[in-house]
Formats: C-alpha cells, structure tokens, sequence
C-alpha cells in the first residue's frame, strides 16, 4: 500500500494531537532539573505549527506538496533545540517526497534517511543516545525494510518499531539517563510523533485533542483547588503540600501570608499536613514561606497565561507583525531577553530589536527571522543569549533577505559583554572575531530553583532547592539564597583573570530590598577591588544573573 497526500496530511494531524497530549509526560523526562522551555512543548508548538500549514490543504494535494507545506511550517515555527531537529528531519523527508504523487516503501525509507542526514549535519557535536540515534536507528531498518520489498506502510510500521527499540536503549548510551531511570526526552518526542502517524497508515483512528477541562469543574475533597482553575489574575498556579513539624505554626498565618502575594487562596490542612494552593507571580515566595510549617513535597508551579497565549498567538501575529525594514545601515542587532530591565540594557546598548523569550519561553525561528528582517541593516548580528535558542536563530539566518550574523551567546552576560565589544568603525569580520572573543572574558553566572527531584552529577536535589549555576552547568545546590548568591559570585571571581566589574541581575521574584540585602556581603568582599552594579532585570525563572568580567 502507497501514502497518499490525504493519507499523510491525516497521519502528521494525529501526529500533532499525540504530542500535544503528551507534552507533560514528555517534559517530565527532562533530566536537568532546572526550569526550561521543556522538549515536549517544544515539540508540540512546532508541531502545531506544521499541522495548521497541512489543514489548509487541499483533500487532493500530492504528497510531495503536504510534505513540503509541513516541513517548511516546521521549521519557521521551530522551538528549542528539539523542535529545530524534529524540522530538520521533515525537510530532509519532503526532499525525498519531491514531486511524488503518492510515496511507496522505498520512498518512506529514502525520505527519513535524507532527514536523519540532515539533522546530524546541523548539529555541531551530535550526542548519541539522543534523538539523532532514535532517527538514525529507525532510518536504518526502514532502509532494510523498503530493500526487502515491503511496501511503505509495513516499512513505515517497521520504522517505528525500531525507534522503540532505540529508545530503550538510550538509557545504554548516556549514563546520566540510565541514573536518572529515563529515556531521552527527544527520542521520546520522536516516537510519540511516530506512533500518531503510524495509526493513521494503519487505517486507524487518529489521534485527537483531549477534551479541554469544563469550566467550573465540581470541587471535590481530592481537589480543593479546581474552581480556581479558570481564574487568571496572576501568572503562576502554585500548589504543594507542607509536611508539618512537629512545632508547626497556625496555617491561617500562612493563608494571610498568600493572600498578601496572590489570589485563589486555598490552604487545607489535617494533623500531617497542609494543601497548599495560590495564584501569585511570585511562586518562588509561597514555597520559602512553606517552609517555615515543615518540608515541601508535591511542588507544581504552572504558567497559567501560556495556553491562553498559544491560542492567540496567530491573531496577536497578525496585528503586531513587524514591519519589513529596507535594510539602510551598515549593522544592526536582534538579541532574545525576558525582562524589562534587562531588555532595556540590551537597547541602551544599540540593540535594533528585541525578541522576548529566554528560559521556558524559547522563540520561534519565525520569531527571530521576523525580527532580524525588521531591522534597517544590511548586516544583522543575532544574540540568542540560551543555548536552547541557537539553532532556531541559525535557521532563521537561512531564510533572511540579508546577511544575518549568529553569535553563540549562551546567557544575557554574554551578550551585553558581546554588544560592548562591537566597534562600528571595524569592519565585518573584525567585529564578529571581537564580539566572539569578548564571550570568553564574561563569567556568567545564574541562580534559580530545581523544577523537580532529580539525582543529577552527584548532586541529590529536591524540587524547590536553590540552584547556582556556573556557565549553564550545575555547581551547587543551596536552601538559602543569599548564601547561594555569595557563594557562586566568589566562585565566578575565582576563575577570572583580573576581575574589575561585576554585574548582578535581580529578577521578578526579588525585591530591591532583598537584592540589596545580598549584595552587601560581596560589596564588603570585593568592594575594594571590583566595580560592583545591581540592576532590576526583571528576569523571570533566575532569581539572579551574575556576570564577572
């Protein structure tokens, strides 16, 4: 049996509705414990992407034209590392399917082979164990498959066995999933993505949304918080349970606590322990002031705001779409940021546009192509300032009208310390060899909170500890934040040559008084030797960013 155009538009649909509905179980695979943009909303917001360009289509459209609609969705909507290689493996596969009517089995297998090649040929140093090896694995028994003549359904059907197969075995392949009990969080996606497809082939049911929650759901013992689900004043649905100690304190002291920081407060407790539920934009403080009434388990924090943003985004796109910019000047700048006090530094430094998003918020390659097209330079410089933001930033310099330059800032410090290298009197090249050295003179520095219990390099870590982190990399874990700050600034000193400035960002859920408070300590350390600054970045996820230089 062959696939047609109206038989892949169905598959890539189910395929779509399968990942959004398995995003969560997909995001709790994340082994790195700290809050990210998650690889299964990653991956279900570029593939909604894809399925919105294939629902347009007509019944009647070739495969070769579905396959190339879906790809080129895919990638302009791609979010996050994962969702740029799940892109890059479509486009590899519309290729194969170029000017196919319908796709027989060597056709599937050719296809998914020239999308494994490209997305390894994307990615600098390709990890195995990941979802490179998930595809790769799968492309190769396809291969087989379609060489022993079976037909593109049964080479589809062995496809996806093998990428189960693979799956399991990544545990094998990076010992920090075999410690952490987990698949790979990619291949997981991958194969998710796969099976919704394969149903479909396989003249099945496809998959579809699940039932959005009723309005005004009936409250019940087991859930004392869900008339509260619908009402979003503040950003963050915050719920634990305090296990109390044994001198634990009224919890109507911390009910009046709550409702001093948010809403929707609802705190129920029995002899063991305390159910804890509040809307705030401050989550950060409800589990500090949790822990004054015992431990915290069944931590959740959940952006309440983001559904409601995804269904606007195509409307929002649309009245706000910025505006095409005839590219005048010499040079120009797109950096991605979250907060207003650090977006505003990147525009106090020339910085032409500015994409929100960072951590739990990655753009899209559309996001930053849109951008870098809105700014009148003939040469655009990109600042990703994430590591998760590269590749989409490095799709988007495929698809500009102009030369778009992406450097390889991995955090806000790097590049405000990139904008400060840049001299508008040296030419191109000197000015990328510049700003790229000017990376390695900045260290960078981030505190936040563990989003989940993990075992992570050597670390036992519970959900809510304090976490700093050095370059991106995990280096200690704290239970008090003042100490964790001294702590990580000291260390970051340590390691550079001849500090003279030090820069600390306080975020969202820090208050002036309390940064200030922190601070003194390395003012007293350091004062004498380094310039010191403290600035309100307004930064969700960090409590603060460090930058030593």
């Amino acid at each position: 049996m062959n696939i047609s155009g109206s038989l892949f538009a169905q598959a890539v649909i189910s395929a779509a509705n399968h990942i959004i509905n398995e995003k969560s179980k997909v995001d709790e695979l994340n082994v790195f414990p700290v809050p990210d943009g998650d690889t299964g909303t990653n991956m279900s917001m570029t593939m909604t992407n894809g399925k919105k360009a294939v629902e347009a289509l007509e019944e009647s459209a070739p495969i070769g034209e579905v396959a190339k609609a879906f790809a080129t969705a895919l990638l302009r909507g791609a979010r996050g590392n994962s969702g740029v290689i799940l892109s890059l493996l479509f486009r590899g596969f519309s290729k194969g399917l170029k000017g196919r009517v319908e796709a027989n089995g060597s056709d599937v297998a050719y296809a998914l082979k020239l999308g494994t090649e490209s997305a390894y040929k994307a990615v600098m140093n390709p990890t195995e164990g990941t979802i490179l090896t998930v595809a790769r694995l799968a492309s190769e028994a396809g291969e087989e498959a379609a060489m022993a003549g079976k037909d593109a359904v049964e080479v589809f059907d062995v496809i996806v066995s093998a990428a189960k197969q693979a799956l399991d075995q990544t545990p094998e392949l990076l010992p920090v999933l075999k410690k952490a009990g987990v698949v790979d969080a990619g291949g997981m996606g991958l194969y998710t993505i796969l099976l919704g497809m394969q149903v479909v082939f396989q003249g099945k049911e496809g998959y579809t949304l699940a039932s959005e929650k009723p309005k005004a759901p009936a409250v019940s013992e087991s859930n004392p918080f869900a008339q509260f689900d619908e009402v979003i004043n503040f950003t963050y649905c915050t719920e634990f349970i305090v296990n109390k100690n044994k001198e634990s304190r009224d919890p109507l002291a911390l009910r009046a606590y709550l409702e001093s920081i948010g809403d929707c407060v609802v705190v129920v407790d029995d002899d063991s322990i305390i159910k804890v539920h509040v809307h705030t934009d401050h989550p950060g403080k409800a589990f500090e002031e949790g822990l004054l009434y015992g431990s915290l388990v069944n931590m959740k924090v959940e952006n309440m705001r983001e559904q409601n943003a995804a269904k606007k985004t195509e409307a929002m796109a649309k009245e706000a779409e910025l505006p095409w910019a005839e590219p005048k000047n010499p040079y120009g700048f797109v950096a991605v940021a979250a907060g207003a006090g650090v977006q505003s530094l990147f525009a106090d430094l020339g910085v032409d546009r500015i994409v929100s998003g960072g951590q739990t918020m990655n753009p899209s390659t559309d996001d930053i192509l849109q951008a870098v097209e809105a700014t009148p330079a003939q040469t655009v410089f990109v600042l990703p300032n994430n590591k998760n933001i590269i590749m989409a930033a490095e799709q988007a310099e495929k698809l500009a009208d102009r030369r778009v330059c992406v450097l390889q800032t991995r955090s806000i410090p790097q590049g405000l310390s990139a904008m400060l290298a840049f001299d508008p009197d040296s030419n191109f090249q000197e000015n990328r060899v510049n700003m790229t050295r000017a990376l390695d003179r900045v260290q960078s520095g981030q505190i936040t909170f563990a989003a989940r219990d993990s075992d992570y390099e050597g670390h036992k870590i519970r959900q809510g500890e304090i976490l700093a982190l050095d370059g991106g990399k995990l280096d200690f874990v704290e239970d008090q934040l003042p100490k964790a700050l001294y702590r990580l600034t000291r260390h970051l000193v340590k390691k550079s040559d001849a500090p003279g400035f030090i820069t600390i960002l306080y975020g969202s859920d820090v208050t002036e008084d309390q940064a200030q408070e922190a601070v003194q300590p390395l003012r007293d350390k350091f004062g004498d030797s380094c310039e010191i600054s403290l600035v309100n970045g307004g930064q969700p996820v960090y409590y603060y960013i460090i930058s030593v230089e």
